[in-house]
C-alpha cells in the first residue's frame, strides 16, 4: 500500500525524497564458498531469477555469508520446499515470524553461547567499547544494502529524536542514565562507547524481541519529517488516518507492516487484521549451509489465528507441523492419542523458567491495608507454606517436576541449596503461626481470618485466563489456603486488561509465568530480581518509575527493595565475572528469604508437536522465551521436510 501511494503521489508531480544509492566498491561477486562449493538457488525463486525479477544468488547474499553449523549440533543437511503450519491465539503473535526466524546481530547457539550472526564479528574492550562489523554485501529483503547508515538512522533520527522517543534511548542503551557515544567508522562498522561497562548490551541484541539498534533507513526516511517532502508526508498521514508523522512512522516501522524490509529468513506478507498470516522466504537471507544452499530450507510459514483453548485440539487433529505455544503438559496424553493417525509425534522438552507458574503479591496495590499486608515478609512466607506443591506436581505433572519457589533451577550455574527450597515446604501449622503473629487472629463465621479493618481475608488472584491449568491450580491452592483461614477467588480477563489492572495498582495478586531465565549465569541480566521493569508484576509501579526515569510510577519506598536496587547496580558496574556472580548471589539470597514471588513447580515438560517428516527439530530441547526464543535457538531456517530421499543423497555428494 505504501509503495502504491508513493507512486501515485509522484505521478501527480509531487517531489519525493528517495535516499541516494550507495556506491559500493566491492570485489566481483564470488560464485563459490570458502570451501569451493558453488552456491545453490532455492527452487522456489529460481523462476524469478531466470526472468531477471531477482538477481542471481551470488549477488543476493553477503560476500561472506553466515555458514550454519547444522551438523555440529546434531542436525542434517536438508532439501528445499514445503510449508510450515503453526497456530497463534492473538493477532499480536504475528511477531512469531520474527521470533522464530531468530536472525539477530548476535544470537545464542543451542548451547546458549552468544555468537555473531547478522554481524560478521564484534569486539568488546573493557566491557564498555563495542565495535560491530557487518557482512559486506548484506542486503535487506527488498535488495537494498544493509549498512552502517541503518544504525546511524536509528540512533540519530529515532532514539535521539524526542518527538519519536520522548523518554530517550531504551534502557539497554543507558548505563547509569548515560547514553553511549555512537560512531560510524565506515560503511560496515559502527561503535558504541560507554564510560562504564554495559553488561546487558549483547544480551539485549539476542532477545526474542531484540534491542533494535538499526532500521531500514532507505524505507523509513520516506515517513520522517527530517527527510520527506512535507506535502507528501502530510498526504500520507491523512491517508493512514494518523495523528501526525510520528504516529505514521511508528505504524509503518512495526514488523506487522508487510512492506517493511527485514533481515529475517521469512518475510511477513499479510497485513493486519487477518486470521491467517504468511511468511515467504527472504531471497536475500544471509545464511547458507556448508553445501552452499541458501537458507531457509522451508519456503513458507503460515500462522493461523485460533482460540487459545482450541490449539490442543487442532494440533491433535494434525493441523500443524510444529507447535508448542498454547500447549501444556496436561495436553500430553490427548496429543499422544493422535500420533498414529495424524502424522506427527509429540516430544517433551524441559522449560527453562524458574517456575512454570507463580503467584505475584502486588507490593504496589492501591489499597493501603492490602499493601501493608503484602509488604510483610511473614505474610508472603505464610502464603507459600500453605501451598501443597507436591499435590500440584502429582496431579498435573505426574510428579516429574521440580517443586520449589520461583528461583534459578538446579541446572543453573548460580543455584545453591535453599534458593528454591526455603519456605516452599507444605506446612499449614507454621503458616498459621505466622498469620497469628501478624495479628490476623480474628475470624468470621466461615472461619476466614479478618483484615485489620474487619474485611475478610479474601484474596482475588487475577489471571489472563488463557489456560484451564491456571484455574485448576488455583482451585488446589484455594483449598489449602482455606485451611489456613484464607479465601481465594480467581478472576480472569484478557491479557492486555490483566496487565493494565496490575500496572494501575488495582490487582491484589496475579498468577503468571515464573522467572523467565531459570538457568541464568553470572553474565545474565538479573533484572527480574530488582524493581527495574514495569512488566515485573510484584512491583510494576516501581519498575515503571525506573524505566521512565521518574516520569511515571512511584519511587521505591521499601528498604529491602532499595537493597535489591543497590545489588543490581553492583552487577551493572562489575568489572569481573566474580563480581557479577557476587551481586547475583546477594539478590538470590534476599529473594530466598523474602519470597517476593511464590513459585510452584519448575522444569515442567513442554509438549512439542512435530510433523513426522520435519527434520532437524531436536528430540530433546529446552523450551524457553528468553534466552532461547522458543524454537529460535534451534534455527528453524534449518528445519526441512524429509520427502525425496534420492535428492537428499545427491545434495550430500
Amino acid at each position: 500500500m505504501v509503495n502504491k501511494l508513493l507512486r501515485n503521489l509522484t505521478a501527480k508531480g509531487l517531489c519525493l525524497y528517495l535516499p541516494g544509492l550507495y556506491l559500493l566498491v566491492l570485489c566481483a561477486p564470488q560464485a563459490w564458498t570458502a570451501q569451493g562449493v558453488k552456491y545453490r538457488e532455492p527452487p522456489a525463486i529460481s523462476a524469478q531469477v531466470r526472468a531477471q525479477a531477482l538477481p542471481p544468488i551470488e549477488e543476493r547474499i553477503p560476500l561472506e555469508p553466515a555458514v550454519a553449523a547444522i551438523e555440529a549440533h546434531g542436525g542434517r543437511i536438508g532439501q528445499y520446499g514445503g510449508v510450515l503450519r503453526m497456530l497463534i491465539s492473538r493477532l499480536k503473535d504475528v511477531r512469531m515470524i520474527k521470533v522464530y526466524g531468530y536472525a539477530r546481530l548476535v544470537a545464542y547457539d543451542p548451547d546458549y553461547t552468544l555468537q555473531p550472526d547478522i554481524l560478521k564479528e564484534y569486539e568488546v574492550r573493557e566491557g564498555r567499547i563495542f565495535t560491530l562489523r557487518l557482512r559486506r554485501g548484506h542486503k535487506w529483503s527488498d535488495g537494498y544494502p544493509f549498512t552502517s547508515e541503518d544504525f546511524r538512522y536509528y540512533w540519530e533520527d529515532i532514539a535521539s529524536n524526542r518527538e519519536i522517543s520522548r523518554a530517550g534511548p531504551l534502557r539497554a542503551l543507558l548505563v547509569d542514565g548515560e547514553e553511549p557515544i555512537f560512531e560510524v567508522l565506515d560503511d560496515t562498522t559502527v561503535r558504541y562507547t560507554w564510560k562504564k561497562p554495559n553488561p546487558y548490551f549483547l544480551q539485549a541484541l539476542a532477545r526474542p524481541l531484540p534491542l533494535g539498534i538499526y532500521r531500514p533507513a532507505h524505507y523509513l526516511k520516506n515517513f520522517h519529517a527530517r527527510y520527506a517532502d512535507p506535502e507528501i508526508l502530510d498526504l500520507l498521514v491523512k491517508s493512514y488516518r494518523r495523528r501526525n508523522w510520528v504516529a505514521l512512522h511508528y505504524k509503518l516501522g512495526q514488523y506487522s507492516n508487510p512492506e517493511l524490509p527485514t533481515l529475517q529468513p521469512w518475510i511477513s506478507t499479510t497485513a493486519l487484521p487477518a486470521n491467517r498470516f504468511e511468511g515467504e522466504r527472504n531471497p536475500y537471507f544471509h545464511r547458507v549451509d556448508r553445501l552452499g544452499q541458501q537458507l531457509p530450507y522451508i519456503d513458507r510459514l503460515i500462522l493461523t489465528l485460533t482460540g487459545a483453548r482450541l490449539i490442543p485440539a487442532r494440533a491433535g487433529a494434525g493441523e500443524v507441523d510444529l507447535q508448542a505455544r498454547g500447549l501444556n503438559f496436561s495436553d500430553f496424553t490427548f496429543l499422544k492419542l493422535g500420533e498414529r493417525h495424524n502424522n506427527y509425534n509429540v516430544r517433551l522438552w524441559r522449560e527453562g523458567r524458574g517456575s512454570h507458574l507463580a503467584l505475584y503479591p502486588n507490593l504496589n496495590v492501591n489499597d493501603p491495608v492490602w499493601r501493608r499486608l503484602f509488604r510483610d515478609m511473614r505474610f508472603r512466607r505464610a502464603l507459600s507454606l500453605a501451598i501443597d506443591r507436591g499435590e500440584i506436581n502429582q496431579i498435573f505433572f505426574y510428579g516429574l517436576c521440580e517443586e520449589g519457589n520461583n528461583s534459578v533451577l538446579p541446572q543453573s550455574q548460580l543455584y545453591r541449596p535453599g534458593y528454591r527450597e526455603a519456605w516452599a515446604q507444605f506446612d499449614l501449622a507454621r503458616a498459621s503461626r505466622l498469620l497469628d503473629e501478624i495479628g490476623l487472629v480474628e475470624r468470621n463465621s466461615e472461619g476466614i481470618r479478618l483484615l485489620p479493618d474487619g474485611r475478610p481475608l479474601e484474596i482475588i488472584v487475577e489471571t489472563p485466563g488463557e489456560s484451564p491449568l491456571q484455574s485448576d491450580i488455583l482451585q488446589l491452592i484455594g483449598d489449602s489456603w482455606r485451611k489456613a483461614g484464607i479465601k481465594l477467588f480467581a478472576k480472569h480477563s484478557q491479557r492486555e486488561v490483566f496487565r493494565l489492572r496490575i500496572f494501575s495498582g488495582q490487582t491484589h495478586m496475579s498468577l503468571w509465568y515464573g522467572l523467565e531465565n531459570g538457568m541464568a549465569t553470572g553474565s545474565s541480566d538479573p533484572w527480574e530480581f530488582a524493581p527495574v521493569a514495569q512488566i515485573s508484576l510484584q512491583w510494576s509501579k516501581w519498575g515503571q518509575y525506573y524505566e521512565t526515569k521518574g516520569r511515571s510510577g512511584v519511587p521505591v519506598d521499601m528498604p529491602v527493595a532499595a537493597q535489591l536496587m543497590r545489588h543490581y547496580r553492583d552487577w551493572q558496574r562489575a568489572r569481573s565475572p566474580q563480581q557479577r556472580r557476587q551481586a547475583w548471589h546477594a539478590m538470590l539470597r534476599i529473594h530466598r528469604d523474602h519470597v517476593f514471588t511464590i513459585g510452584l513447580v519448575g522444569a515442567v515438560f513442554q509438549p512439542v508437536v512435530v510433523n513426522n517428516r520435519l527434520v532437524n527439530v531436536p528430540e530433546q530441547g529446552v523450551y524457553n522465551w528468553d534466552p532461547g526464543s522458543h524454537f529460535g535457538v534451534y534455527r528453524p531456517d534449518t528445519f526441512w521436510y524429509r520427502d525425496d530421499v534420492s535428492r537428499t543423497a545427491d545434495l550430500r555428494r
